[in-house]
């Protein structure tokens, strides 16, 4: 008796083991992301022809919100202004936290679509056209899609799963303003962090790449201080657009002639401000600089070698210390970097889906920024993995290169362009990517 009940307890250990190690269903999950696909086409059009610029995105977060609750999610809004988390929970597993971004860009759309965004809308007191220039659109639909997946297939995994519906991502700032709020809140800290980006390649294929995948940005402006006067009598004036336009040459040699060539770094002056009158010596310049960059060493060189340029202009026209030049750190993010075990393990499931030769491993990192891991910045655990999808419609793209063009749009552009085809296709992909991060 005491055998048989041995060998009854060992068969139930076994079943639940098998249960816990069930492989995903790829048909299913194919089948559940093709027939949702007009209703999210649907969903995608009506973000598409509704931008909604950095931390107003009251509609689109609305969307999301009444999407996720209908689904049986616990959705918590208002999390960093205007973003949205949906929690579900299913038993014990790891906790997951998929990621979408929802704003917009203030470009004008070119695209033709008869979706096509015409909307304005007041920006620093300009009325300014605006689209969906970057894909965020497809990335808060897919969203969507995944979280209906996910709960149509609740017995093929374990664990607690977090929908993220981001706000402000275009000003690198949404990530930050929800991580500082969402866990106080209540929000599990996750083991893994997951998300896809629309790339101008053609549907079916994607980038899922270990390593530093995406940029480091600082963006900052330096004010430079003279002695302003008469345009005729530059004598009696210390010419702070001068020095400008010499530090704008000089910051130039910090790529060329310090940072090691084989490493990627970029110094951008995307605008001067200076002065208002033709024959008016201005006592003050202001510049204003983007930089980019992989290691945080070459940043630290960057900066300290635009501050030793801009003392040294100083010092050179025996400007008083209370008129050396100022630098304001406007907006920071550091780069990204894809767990290596974590890329496997989603490669694993991708592979599995949509076979070999669909990943293009070959794909540089690329000197765009994004603030997606800050959700996870502060937090001890940083597992993340960021991928890329492409959205181009395949025989544009031949068409492209047959002209001689890399591709047939670059993202914040007004001819950027999601292919329809990419909204079940990468339902079906980032759902299975995220069934695989419960899977033992």
């Amino acid at each position: 008796m005491l055998r048989k009940s041995f060998f009854t307890t060992l068969l139930l250990i076994t079943n639940c083991l098998v249960q816990a190690q069930q492989k995903i269903d790829y048909q299913k999950l194919k089948k559940l992301a093709y027939s949702d696909s007009a209703r999210l086409v649907n969903i995608f059009k009506g973000i598409h022809q509704y931008p909604e610029l950095a931390f107003t995105e009251a509609r689109t977060s609305e969307i999301v919100a009444k999407d996720l609750t209908a689904l049986g999610y616990n959705v918590m809004t208002g999390i960093g202004k205007t973003g949205v988390v949906g929690i579900l929970k299913n038993g014990e597993g790891p906790i997951v936290v998929y990621r979408a971004d929802m704003d917009c860009n203030a470009v004008k759309e070119t695209t033709g679509l008869p979706y096509a965004s015409t909307k304005m809308v007041e920006r620093d007191g300009v009325e300014v056209p605006v689209m969906h220039a970057c894909g965020h659109d497809a990335h808060t639909t897919w969203m969507l899609g995944i979280a209906k997946i996910m709960v149509a297939l609740k017995d093929q995994w374990k664990g607690t799963l977090v929908m993220v519906g981001q706000p402000a991502e275009e000003i690198v700032s949404g990530a930050k303003a929800m991580s500082a709020e969402m866990y106080e809140k209540g929000v599990p800290e996750p083991d893994y962090l997951l998300g896809m980006h629309t790339a101008p390649v053609p549907v079916g294929f994607y980038v899922n790449v270990p390593g530093y995948r995406m940029a480091g940005a600082d963006i900052l402006d330096v004010t430079f201080y003279g002695i302003g006067g008469h345009g005729s009598a530059p004598q009696e004036a210390i010419d702070p657009i001068v020095m400008s336009a010499n530090a704008i040459l000089q910051y130039q040699t910090i790529i060329s002639r310090n940072i090691d060539p084989q490493s990627a770094a970029v110094i951008t002056v995307g605008a001067v401000q200076a002065g208002t009158d033709n024959n008016v010596i201005p006592a003050s310049s202001d510049l204003k600089l983007n930089l980019r960059w992989f290691s945080s060493s070459d940043r630290d060189f960057m900066l300290d070698g635009i501050k030793r340029i801009n003392e040294g202009l100083a010092m050179a026209n025996n400007l008083p210390k209370d008129l050396y030049p100022k630098m304001d750190m406007i907006q920071s993010v550091s780069s990204l970097k894809n767990d290596t075990a974590m890329v496997k393990k989603v490669n694993k499931a991708l592979e599995a889906m949509v076979g070999p030769g669909r990943n293009l491993t070959n794909f540089p990192p690329v000197m765009g920024s994004e603030d997606f891991h800050y959700l996870v910045m502060p937090l001890k655990r940083q597992v993340y993995d960021y991928f890329f999808v492409g959205v181009a419609n395949p025989t544009d793209f031949q068409e492209a290169r047959k002209q001689g063009k890399q591709f047939p749009f670059f993202n914040h552009n007004g001819n950027f362009k999601v292919d329809l085809s990419a909204i079940p296709y990468y339902d079906y992909l980032g759902a299975g990517a995220l069934l695989e991060m419960f899977q033992k």
